[in-house]
């Protein structure tokens, strides 16, 4: 039990501090600071000049959205990195157990994803003059983590395919498109086709987006607690692929011998 929690956080923040071991902290600025302020104006720009939505849609929708960059991208290289390391192998003949050691690798980036998030959505705030009512900011902030923690989810089995693929840039960069214009991020569902709404009930996010607009718009946390829920519950799901997903392709990757390849 004492060496799963050690390699849960331990193993986990020292996986998360070696994606950036080589880079200056100032590169990851353009990506988690001026990133998501610029993609928040953008669409809020876009909508003032078409006459369609609010400022507030387009900044809850995208700062929200804007979780999936690190959640999608940190998780992915938590695999990626090791091959590209040539330390795969050796991370998987350890007999640590993989629960721990995944989920560890998990957790910081839940929390980037979240401060990501959050700073995207004050910042916009104060840049576009939205207004949010103090009493949902820490609902807001809550609605905020837990979006963060099921994009990691869908970010965990992005990390298991790339026991399979070549490179995880990609396939993120796919996801992360996938997510902007499935989950109701800058175009309402019901404006979406039917079976592009069906898919996004089942996608990380989209709950996450509509419970924080609700929040915005002063209505109280039970109003949303089921459409929080269902976030949660959509980031369970993906957790349990991601960590089933990874265990059945090391097998494979044993089986045919192809751990450092792809």
């Amino acid at each position: 039990m004492t060496s799963s929690v050690r390699i849960f956080f331990l193993g986990g923040l020292t996986s998360y501090r070696a994606l950036f071991s080589w880079l200056s902290p100032w590169v990851l600025v353009p990506t988690f600071v001026l990133g998501p302020i610029f993609q928040i104006l953008f669409f809020a720009y876009v909508g003032r000049s078409a006459g369609v939505g609010s400022d507030s849609f387009f900044l809850i929708g995208n700062a929200v959205q804007y979780a999936s960059i690190p959640c999608l991208f940190a998780m992915g290289n938590t695999i990626d990195g090791e091959r590209y390391s040539h330390t795969l192998g050796l991370l998987l003949v350890s007999p640590a157990r993989r629960t721990p050691l995944f989920l560890g690798r998990a957790l910081p980036v839940i929390v980037n994803g979240f401060v990501v998030s959050l700073f995207a959505l004050v910042v916009g705030a104060v840049v576009l003059g939205v207004k949010l009512p103090l009493a949902s900011l820490p609902l807001l902030a809550f609605v905020v983590a837990v979006s963060a923690f099921a994009c990691t989810g869908l970010g965990l089995v992005t990390a298991a395919l790339a026991l399979r693929v070549r490179e995880t840039a990609t396939l993120s960069n796919l996801v992360f498109g996938m997510l902007l214009i499935f989950c109701g991020v800058n175009v309402p569902l019901s404006a979406l086709p039917g079976w592009m709404a069906a898919v996004a009930g089942w996608l990380p996010l989209t709950h996450g987006i509509a419970a924080a607009r609700e929040l915005a718009a002063g209505a109280p946390f039970s109003a949303v607690a089921r459409t929080v829920g269902a976030e949660a519950g959509v980031g369970a799901i993906y957790l349990v692929i991601g960590l089933v997903l990874l265990r059945f392709l090391e097998i494979e990757s044993r089986r045919r011998a192809t751990l450092e390849l792809a």
